[in-house]
């Protein structure tokens, strides 16, 4: 958390956030459905002030550069600020969401093969009675559920857009939502003028009783340019509901990424999420995740990549709270480069009434270079008596009898070292949604770790 007296206010983030409201009222903004979140997020935003290495939460995650750099938020996007083609759409004809800097770009966004009763749009298309019900409830209460969380008010000050996917009882949508977020903005790596164009998109996730969907989110953008996404997902399950969640992170080497996710989950629903990430220069997901009912599933899985000069952060934050709750958590990382740098911060806590728990959270670092870093910091958190629950980190280079077990077969040393590095993620890789975005993250793997010497560009393996 990052509080501090509302008698010492921070100035940089108080006039990050004029910035904000400036650009929210030339373009007309100020009155729209989001206003009520925006008024919130503004004042909890005296609230905060940068976090440090002082901070807790911070203390391995240094963003003092952000603090030292030019910020400015996005203009209005329009289509001629970049490439459709390079936007990576799906090939599918499956439904898809493009946000452009923050904003939904309906001309590329496509809803085919939509049950009836589903509702996706943005705020400001959808039926009055779905606003209502579903989100103007979740536009209050923005700096409880932030919980000072310096980018998540940020976000709720300069969103321009809030999109809603609404999936009613009982319905079954039957192909993956993808979701694209693409920076577009951005300015030139190097020179007096430099600046980091941010954007802050959001969306909001609402899956009723015995509903089902899968949701595929893609994050990417203009490569060689300085933008910062500081995007927030809501996602609400209801009874018995299920949401298969696929998130990637390929944004630009000299991008920032800050991530907010909030899942609440009901009785016997079941979340389940896998993350891959290897973009950025920083690189940081918040997730919370609060079981709110008996008999539920939550599991977490992720693989994040560090290269040269890239830090990637998850902090993680699960609580159980009722009997019966199922959690698994498991987060591998491979650092690359002597100046790649990783963080893991992963909180189960079992409260007294979440009897019969079983939850197991694993952290597995792989480490390729002199001087590459992790902190790991695992933490399970048991108040109930009736529970079974293990955790447990590893961090290390590829183990000798690994190397050994290939080489009595006759392989070569190069040969077991490339398959070992590069399956060392697959346990994570294989649960992605899709053919297609496995084979796409499969390539970037391959093609990232092959640049840097670690595997045989022409290995023959696959995820």
């Amino acid at each position: 958390m990052s509080f501090v007296s509302a008698s010492t206010p921070d100035l940089f983030l108080l006039d990050l956030a004029s910035k904000l409201e400036d650009s929210i009222a030339q373009d007309g903004l100020a009155n729209d459905p989001l206003a009520r979140l925006r008024e919130e997020a503004t004042e909890a935003t005296l609230s905060c002030h940068w976090p440090t290495n002082k901070d807790e939460s911070y203390r391995f995650t240094d963003v003092k550069f952000l603090k030292q750099a030019n910020i400015n938020p996005v203009n209005v996007p329009s289509e001629s600020s970049f490439d459709p083609a390079s936007l990576n759409l799906p090939d599918s004809n499956g439904s898809r969401l493009v946000f452009v800097d923050g904003v939904l770009c309906k001309n590329l966004s496509s809803l085919e093969d939509v049950p009836e009763g589903v509702v996706i749009g943005s705020i400001s298309s959808l039926p009055k009675e779905a606003v209502e019900e579903h989100v103007l409830p979740r536009l209050s209460g923005v700096a409880r559920r932030s919980e000072g969380d310096v980018y998540a008010c940020l976000n709720g000050v300069g969103a321009r857009d809030l999109v809603v996917v609404i999936v009613p009882t009982g319905v079954k949508v039957p192909k993956p939502l993808y979701v694209l977020y693409y920076s577009a903005q951005g300015g030139p790596v190097g020179g007096p003028d430099s600046a980091f164009a941010l954007s802050n998109p959001r969306l909001l996730v609402s899956v009723g009783k015995d509903a089902e969907l899968d949701l595929v989110e893609d994050f990417t953008g203009a490569p060689q340019t300085l933008y910062w996404t500081n995007s927030v997902c809501e996602i609400d399950i209801a009874e018995s509901g299920r949401v298969g969640h696929s998130y990637v992170q390929e944004q630009s080497l000299n991008a920032v990424h800050i991530r907010q996710t909030y899942v609440s989950q009901v009785t016997a629903s079941t979340y389940k999420l896998v993350e891959a990430g290897f973009g950025g220069r920083l690189s940081r997901h918040n997730l919370s995740i609060q079981q709110l009912g008996p008999d539920t599933i939550t599991e977490m899985s992720t693989f994040l990549l560090a290269g040269r000069k890239q830090l990637h952060d998850l902090h993680s934050k699960l609580v159980l709270d009722h009997p019966r709750g199922i959690s698994r958590q498991l987060h591998k990382c491979i650092v690359s480069d002597s100046s790649g740098h990783a963080v893991f911060d992963g909180n189960v806590r079992v409260n007294r009434f979440a009897q019969q728990t079983d939850a197991g959270q694993l952290s597995r670092s792989l480490l390729l270079a002199p001087r590459a870093t992790v902190n790991v910091k695992p933490n399970l958190q048991i108040i109930a008596n009736d529970v079974k629950c293990s955790h447990g980190a590893a961090i290390s280079d590829l183990e000798e009898d690994q190397l050994f077990y290939f080489r009595a077969r006759g392989i070569d040393v190069q040969t077991a070292r490339s398959a070992l590095v590069f399956s060392f993620g697959a346990e994570v890789l294989q649960k992605l949604v899709g053919e297609g975005l496995r084979k796409r993250v499969e390539n970037l793997v391959k093609s990232s770790l092959a640049a840097e010497g670690y595997i045989k560009p022409d290995l023959p393996v696959t995820i």
